[in-house]
């Protein structure tokens, strides 16, 4: 079973800003708990082709994952495919920015998430786990960027 996840949240930083932010996948802690470490893999400033592995934990299970950055648009879209074959894996994911009020910027984030071998038995349930926390994962991106 294949779905997706998403979430729309206004933050009070330009859109450069919040790009900029995003573009840096070492962030990913400050806002997502389940990331306990990652690195950049690829030289460079993060372009299409950058890839990062990081090690997570989901469900009291530690895991290693690749993903490669696939799309790249300063200052609006930024898009992931993940490298690595775990029991679920987030196939396409991505962070669509628009500016909104003077100096503040919409963003949407989704992941589409799908199960490998046994994971496809519990693929619904870590995508229904992302659902629910989709706006709370929102609101952590929001208080992490306005906080610098």
């Amino acid at each position: 079973m294949a779905g997706q996840f998403e979430a729309t949240t206004e933050i009070d930083r330009p859109i450069e800003e919040v790009f900029a932010f995003l573009a840096d996948g070492e962030n990913d802690p400050k806002f997502s708990p389940r990331v306990q470490e990652i690195a950049k893999l690829t030289d460079g400033p993060t372009a299409v082709g950058t890839v990062y592995a990081s090690t997570v934990k989901d469900a009291g299970m530690t895991s290693k994952r690749e993903f490669r950055i696939t799309e790249f648009e300063p200052s609006t879209k930024i898009r992931w495919t993940e490298l690595s074959k775990n029991l679920v894996t987030a196939t396409e994911g991505g962070y669509d920015l628009t500016p909104a009020a003077e100096g503040t910027t919409r963003l949407r984030i989704f992941n589409v998430l799908e199960g490998h071998g046994a994971g496809k038995l519990i693929a619904g349930l870590a995508l229904r786990a992302a659902r629910k926390d989709a706006d709370a994962f929102a609101a952590r991106i929001k208080k992490a960027v306005e906080a610098g």
